[in-house]
């Protein structure tokens, strides 16, 4: 399930339910603190970064056993969640007979940060994550090259850690390739949680700003620009 954002008035009405009902609530410790005041008697289990499948595992084998689970996301589930991992461990051990699962929405990162700035994503978007834990460095910039050259608008996950402090300054040469300098760019940190802040920049410059992995980077299209410090991606509509 997801929790959105993290302010508890961005939790979903069925995500608070699923809280509820639930007798084992399983997540990454840091997640698991965004829900702790919404918990009553439920049995809680967290683990670390990088556990993903040791938790999804855990998960299904209680409710294999009879157990209401509710394992958690931040954001969305099926963003870069646990969603994926859960029903990807059910296929391949074929546990998939013996758990129900109801993978339940939340409000993502992208939607979050987008709202914090106004509206740039308001035509055709990708989520592209920089972090090449999973996934190599050679299909992330393909896919950045590619994006950038259809002029989608781009949302960055995971734009930049401790342990690779440099891709989104790659990231920043291959779009500039089939960009303009110019080309408005929202930097959003804690997006709708305690500690929000945002910065508009543009293409060329908005490496400078302050970024992290609690940040969510929003590259405008050609279409897109800022006004009364709003990014506003047009649709196409006749104003």
């Amino acid at each position: 399930m997801g929790l959105g954002p993290g302010d508890p008035g961005y939790l979903t009405i069925r995500a608070k339910e699923a809280i509820e009902e639930a007798e084992i609530i399983i997540g990454y410790k840091t997640y698991m603190n965004l829900v702790k005041p919404l918990l009553k008697e439920q049995q809680v289990e967290e683990s670390g970064m990088r556990k993903e499948v040791e938790r999804g595992i855990r998960a299904i084998e209680l409710a294999a056993a009879g157990h209401n689970v509710a394992v958690i996301s931040s954001g969305d589930p099926g963003i870069y969640g646990m969603a994926g991992v859960i029903l990807g461990i059910l296929e391949q051990r074929e546990w998939k007979d013996q758990v129900e699962v109801e993978v339940v929405p939340g409000v993502s990162a992208a939607n979050a940060a987008a709202s914090v700035v106004g509206a740039p994503l308001m035509h055709d978007s990708v989520f592209i994550s920089l972090s090449n834990l999973l996934t190599p460095w050679e299909l992330i910039e393909k896919r950045l090259a590619l994006a950038s050259e259809g002029d989608f608008v781009i949302a960055l996950y995971n734009p930049k850690s401790m342990g690779r402090p440099d891709l989104i300054n790659k990231a920043q040469e291959i779009i500039l390739q089939h960009r303009k300098a110019e080309t408005p760019v929202a930097i959003v940190r804690n997006a709708r949680r305690e500690g929000e802040s945002f910065v508009l920049s543009t293409l060329g410059d908005f490496t400078k700003e302050h970024i992290d992995m609690f940040t969510v980077v929003i590259i405008g299209n050609s279409q897109s620009y800022i006004a009364n410090n709003y990014l506003i991606t047009p649709r196409g509509y006749n104003l």
